[in-house]
């Protein structure tokens, strides 16, 4: 049984009406952030978007931005789909009208992808804090949208390891994204670009796709001999 913390004005019922049948544990509060400092811990957030596509998504930001830890799912209907992007920043979605057993996937799903006990890997001279969702070369924070930043920490917690570009959209895009592997191409060179003197982290293997490059660090963060490439 998961907690489940339902932000909306409306009555679970009224907004997800599967969770009736469903033995979660769900509080419900209005969607606003003043709100959510009392909420305490829950397993899974839930957003009621099925009315104020606008406001739900401005909350989902903020909520990122303060460094939430816990799944984030909206609720969404059917014509609400064709306004949901990337940079919300949610793990998923479901349709208010799905059924007991679609949520219930969907809320287990949420829950396998976290990690427990991992909050912070480094490699490199890069720095990935999953708790607060930044990142930092050098003690530089960097300047990340919600994917740029999925995929560096995707890369930093798989290092030498190379992707083909169809393995990172499934890994950090998910398999339901419709877009082509020119979008990886497009994330990855703004990447380099936000790191700056580090841009050569992210290699590229010729024909094959992208790698984590592994290299000593020393005192200062400089990045001195590569190990491995």
């Amino acid at each position: 049984m998961a907690r489940l913390l339902l932000l909306s004005s409306n009555s679970e019922l009224e907004v997800l009406p599967a969770l009736e049948f469903l033995r979660h544990q769900v509080r419900t509060i209005p969607a606003e952030p003043a709100r959510l400092v009392s909420a305490g811990d829950w397993d899974v957030i839930l957003l009621d978007a099925t009315s104020e596509l606008s406001a739900a998504r401005s909350l989902c930001r903020i909520l990122r931005a303060t460094g939430l830890s816990v799944p984030l799912i909206l609720i969404v209907d059917e014509p609400g789909l064709v306004a949901i992007a990337e940079d919300w920043g949610i793990d998923d979605f479901v349709l208010c009208s799905a059924g007991p057993a679609e949520v219930d996937a969907r809320i287990r799903l949420s829950l396998s992808k976290k990690t427990p006990g991992v909050e912070r890997v480094s490699a490199s001279g890069v720095v990935i804090d999953e708790a607060n969702y930044s990142a930092k070369v050098k003690g530089r924070t960097l300047d990340l949208t919600f994917k740029e930043f999925e995929l560096l920490r995707f890369l930093v917690a798989h290092p030498s390891r190379v992707f083909t570009r169809e393995q990172l959209l499934e890994e950090v895009w998910g398999y339901d994204y419709y877009g082509g592997t020119r979008t990886v191409d497009v994330h990855v060179r703004r990447l380099r670009a936000k790191l700056g003197d580090l841009e050569s982290v992210i290699g590229t293997v010729r024909n094959v796709g992208y790698r984590f490059n592994v290299y000593e660090v020393d005192e200062g963060d400089r990045v001195s001999t590569a190990i491995g490439v």
